[in-house]
């Protein structure tokens, strides 16, 4: 990754000085920059689908008028994902970048070196959370890991750091953590367009209590569930979202687990304790491999369970933006399914 992250740099040199020379910019919503006047305001470029949809939503009526880049809009998981010589460029000429700053987002570091525009801004969701991030942590069952994707550099694995604790990086699954970075990008957004700070303060308070209504239900939902545990037969993500409404859980894997592959051991755990705790279903994450999920229903006595997915939105594509695809309207999606693994 290092070689390849060097080689990245050199483009970027070049690409720079061509782009500086011909007065040729990102393209915008309509397809190029032809005149001063037809600039956006300011760009903003967000790393995962959650940022770059909580920036579209304060955004509001301005979102026309400004430059709003999702960098992994190809559907690419935010483990695997690394930067392009043309996203490199448009982090370094962007006004405010918005980041998870966990391992999977080690390229970032490199990225913000290389120049650009001076005053931009910058939001690391970790950094801003603070003590509200969460270790990874190995439940009962829960196949170890050794190495993630991210720990790979041209194909050699870094050495195990064995006293750093392994952080959360899926803090966007936690409606009250939504709500926090929200707050802080309509006050960027605010620094950055004073003409139109009161908008988007006005957009923030509206999307907050959405946010607010919505966690309420699933607060609800949770306290008036006759079933308070919920089985993944796949990476678990979702430990910010069960932390906040007191589910407990049990999975194949942690949320950053590279491993495909559950011992028969993990299988046989958790198709057992699908059996001890009634459990009406086993949950996977988006995606169209649910061998495992399926196994585990095939080793329980009853051997008919549900296997239901939740929207983790680590893979949102460009075409389901399109399509209407937003941070609400998934995690409320998610809530109808959550429903039907809580009922027996």
């Amino acid at each position: 990754m290092k070689r390849g992250f060097t080689i990245l740099i050199l483009l970027l040199t070049v690409l720079f000085g061509i782009f500086s020379f011909s007065g040729c910019g990102s393209s915008g919503k309509n397809g190029g920059t032809k005149a001063d006047a037809s600039k956006p305001k300011f760009k903003i470029v967000a790393t995962i689908f959650p940022e770059y949809s909580w920036a579209k939503g304060i955004l509001g009526n301005q979102d026309a008028a400004v430059e709003l880049t999702l960098l992994s809009k190809k559907g690419a998981d935010m483990h695997s994902y690394q930067p392009s010589a043309e996203d490199i460029l448009r982090i370094a000429n962007c006004d405010l970048f918005l980041y998870v700053g966990g391992e999977s987002d080690k390229w970032v570091d490199k990225a913000l070196k290389e120049g650009g525009n001076p005053k931009r801004k910058v939001i690391s969701l970790m950094k801003l959370l603070g003590n509200r991030i969460k270790t990874e942590e190995e439940v009962e069952g829960m196949q170890k890991h050794e190495h993630h994707e991210h720990d790979k550099h041209d194909g050699k694995e870094d050495k195990p750091h064995h006293d750093e604790p392994e952080y959360d990086e899926h803090v966007w699954l936690s409606l009250k953590n939504a709500d926090i970075v929200c707050k802080v990008i309509a006050e960027e957004l605010a620094a950055l367009d004073q003409k139109n700070a009161a908008a988007y303060r006005a957009n923030y308070d509206a999307y907050s209590k959405k946010l607010a209504a919505l966690d309420k239900q699933y607060k609800d939902t949770v306290e008036n569930a006759p079933v308070k545990v919920v089985l993944f037969g796949d990476r678990f993500p979702f430990r910010y979202l069960t932390d906040d409404y007191g589910l407990k859980y049990y999975a194949a894997f942690n949320g950053c687990s590279a491993e495909t592959e559950a011992s028969f051991e993990t299988v046989v755990f958790l198709a057992k304790k699908m059996d001890e705790l009634k459990l009406p279903a086993v949950f996977t994450i988006e995606g169209k491999q649910h061998k495992l999920a399926q196994t585990i229903v095939d080793n329980t006595t009853v051997k008919n369970q549900k296997v239901l997915s939740l929207n983790s939105m680590q893979s949102v594509t460009e075409a389901e933006i399109k399509n209407g695809a937003a941070y609400l309207n998934v995690m409320e999606a998610n809530l109808k399914v959550l429903k039907q693994g809580l009922v027996k």
